[in-house]
């Protein structure tokens, strides 16, 4: 039933290979536990046998999606470290808007998870137009390697205690209530979801697929799954994303001193494009 150090190897190195994610052997036994769950599905009662399975050519294809949703991890909250988004709405969007001539803003959240982090910027973008009069347009793409959190978020059903960090005014604007108060459920509000583009994007890829340059992308706590050589590979991608004068936001504990990249901080874990 357990994992052995061989197939661990096979797995963390192909793990490493195509989504980035780093599994030192610290990591067998979370990586054994999630195993589990996909093998009872499969019918399966040793990992030697699912490994087998999996590297077998005629199930590789479409087994890769459902153990990439098994080994990423995906935490996040509505408003997590509020303090980008106070930073976001006082300090980049005036500074930018001057600079959009008619055309809506462009946001990136880059490592979606379950979609609280794009809707919140819905949230706080509709905020910004409504104080501009409406003269204001923003589009924001989502994406995430992992199929499920994805289906989650476009869902965008919520348990109440996860909109606890969301002011009241903005619960009266852009939350609806279940129906069923038993059942203690709230959905985003239509004219929030129609503002979020969801997508599947893995960072080892070539060519993303994003033709319009972005002026803001938010990647937080993604980075500190890669080793430090995936890390400037994939800031690197995004900043030839991020168009000049645009800003990269970083999880508070993520860090790019030492990587040759042409962003300067402005800020802890804000970034400027600056060529």
């Amino acid at each position: 039933m357990s994992l052995s150090h061989q197939d661990f190897a096979r797995l963390s190195n192909f793990i490493h290979e195509q989504v980035g994610i780093k599994m030192p052997p610290s990591k067998k036994i979370m990586l054994e536990g999630r195993l589990q769950k996909r093998m009872r599905i499969l019918g399966m009662d040793g990992c030697s046998r699912y490994c087998d399975y999996f590297f077998d050519l005629n199930n590789f294809e479409d087994e890769l999606v459902h153990l990439i949703d098994q080994v990423t991890t995906n935490k996040t909250d509505f408003f997590r470290e509020p303090e980008h988004f106070a930073y976001l709405t006082s300090r980049v969007l005036p500074e930018l808007g001057r600079s959009f001539k008619g055309r809506p803003a462009r946001l990136w959240s880059a490592g979606c998870s379950t979609g609280e982090e794009p809707y919140t910027l819905s949230m706080v973008l509709s905020d910004y137009a409504r104080r501009q009069g409406g003269d204001f347009g923003f589009r924001i793409l989502a994406t995430d390697i992992s199929t499920q959190v994805l289906s989650y978020a476009k869902r965008a059903v919520y348990s109440e205690d996860r909109i606890e960090p969301v002011a009241m005014e903005q619960r009266r604007n852009y939350l609806l209530r279940s129906k069923d108060p038993a059942k203690g459920l709230i959905r985003i509000a239509p004219s929030q979801r129609k503002a979020v583009e969801f997508r599947r994007l893995n960072f080892m890829d070539r060519d993303f697929g994003i033709r319009e340059a972005m002026d803001v992308i938010f990647c937080r706590n993604v980075l500190i799954y890669f080793t430090r050589e995936t890390q400037f590979e994939v800031v690197s991608k995004l900043c030839s994303h991020l168009r000049p004068g645009g800003y990269l936001f970083l999880g508070h504990s993520e860090s790019l001193h030492g990587l040759s990249l042409p962003l300067e901080q402005v800020g802890p874990t804000i970034y400027r494009r600056i060529s």
